[in-house]
């Protein structure tokens, strides 16, 4: 898949260091992956699920949620989010437009 944003999301993530080597290790297998599903983002990170139209990926021994949009017919990821679990639990990332 290719991750539009990795960047942003490098960015996002550089404000906790504890969580860089995490972000490093999803980014290079996010790069390797052709999920086709759900299913098979799964395969890899058990605890991924699907919110809305967006995919949320604990990190770091769920001390962080990363979401992404994942278009899996064009293997494309589109970064979202990343943020510590307190963060995530306030839901204002629900208020974007595209999540439905």
């Amino acid at each position: 898949m290719h991750l539009i944003s990795a960047g942003k999301l490098k960015r996002s993530a550089s404000k906790y260091p504890d969580a860089a080597k995490a972000i490093q290790a999803f980014c290079k297998t996010i790069k390797q992956a052709q999920w086709q599903n759900l299913v098979d983002v799964q395969k890899i990170y058990r605890d991924a699920e699907a919110v809305g139209n967006f995919t949320v990926f604990n990190i770091k021994g769920n001390q962080y949620r990363l979401i992404l949009d994942l278009d899996y017919s064009e293997q494309v990821a589109y970064f979202k989010y990343f943020l510590p679990h307190s963060e995530y639990d306030r839901e204002q990332w629900k208020n974007d437009s595209y999540f439905k």
